[in-house]
């Protein structure tokens, strides 16, 4: 059996159709409440890559048969000593040395753009949750990276909801919000507030439990921002964004994001969700998400299943999102290899 790992050109159409099934075929396997990624999705993802990092891709062939898929991100603006990595074997070629070759290959390119941390992340199985492959674990460790911090998937069922309920939680939460006033959109982030998101999202590497990841704050501006906007706007996604302003000042203090991929309407992540410090304990996560939420309810009415992801130990969010109807699902382990 011949193993060989090559660079992949996102222009070789038979190369991107290769690395497209392995990746759809590994997602139905090993998360199978996930949607198909989609060829189209897939697709956009290579031709708009993320701004401001550096990226480099890997098939691994089996006597001439695609195997496996690799990526690489590196960021360029922040975080300079990282790289993050995803490797992919088709559920048909594993236990075979692919993963192996291909994160031996992954190892080259990291060290190669003199990067100390390379980091990955497996799937995991919750006690009593539903039942996860444990190989994706044992291969970070016998590669020799350690576990730097383990997030909880929560998935919301759109449609056994108890809206009485959250109208509840929303009153509640806006007799706390005196002087703050409501701002959505749709989107790319308007200008009139494109400052205040920019400096919030920033934040988010500092607030957020990071574990013993050796990740920095990243560098977030304006400029960045609508490069990221016109990314997401390339890729064919759908994004609903709520906000509020405090009155007094006239800044966005806190704000939060749902993202539809574009390839389903049944299925969205919620992403970011922040505060800013000096304007906490007025419960602005609960409105900005609950507010967010019949935002783009209002917009999808196919709209099934959100997932999130926080920190284990990310107590608060985690008690916003279980209150809105959030309940775990799988753990996602974050592996950290020090090169």
């Amino acid at each position: 059996m011949d193993i060989a790992v090559k660079p992949m050109d996102p222009a070789d159409e038979t190369a991107v159709e290769q690395a497209y099934q392995i990746v759809e075929a590994a997602v139905a396997v090993d998360v199978p409440d996930f949607p198909p990624v989609g060829r189209q999705r897939f697709l956009a993802d290579l031709r708009h890559p993320w701004p401001g990092h550096a990226h480099e891709r890997a098939l691994a062939m089996i006597d001439g048969v695609a195997a496996g898929y690799a990526t690489v991100e590196m960021p360029l603006l922040d975080n300079l000593e990282n790289a993050e990595a995803e490797i992919t074997v088709h559920p048909d070629h594993r236990r075979r040395g692919v993963g192996r070759a291909l994160y031996e290959h992954v190892r080259s390119v990291v060290r190669g753009a003199g990067r100390k941390h390379l980091m990955v992340m497996a799937v995991e199985a919750l006690p009593g949750g539903v039942a996860r492959g444990e190989a994706g674990g044992a291969f970070a460790t016998a590669m020799g990276a350690k576990g730097a911090l383990t997030d909880v998937r929560r998935r919301l069922d759109v449609t056994e909801v108890d809206d009485a309920d959250l109208g509840r939680q929303l009153a509640a939460a806006w007799e706390r919000a005196d002087g703050y006033s409501l701002v959505r959109w749709r989107g790319a982030t308007p200008e009139e507030i494109i400052d205040d998101i920019a400096y919030l999202d920033g934040r988010l590497l500092t607030d957020a439990p990071m574990g013993d990841l050796a990740w920095e704050a990243e560098k977030i501006d304006a400029d960045r921002v609508r490069a990221i906007d016109a990314v997401i706007a390339a890729r064919g996604r759908r994004r609903y964004s709520t906000g509020v302003r405090h009155d007094e000042s006239g800044k966005v203090v806190a704000f939060t994001t749902i993202d539809l991929p574009g390839t389903v309407d049944w299925h969205a992540f919620q992403q970011i969700t922040i505060v800013e410090p000096a304007h906490r304990g007025h419960r602005l996560g609960t409105v900005v998400k609950l507010e967010n939420f019949a935002y783009a309810r209002a917009h999808e009415p196919g709209l099934r299943a959100i997932d999130t992801w926080n920190a284990g130990v990310n107590d608060h969010m985690i008690s916003i999102n279980e209150a809105m109807g959030f309940r775990p699902v799988d753990g996602w382990q974050n592996w950290q290899h020090d090169l």
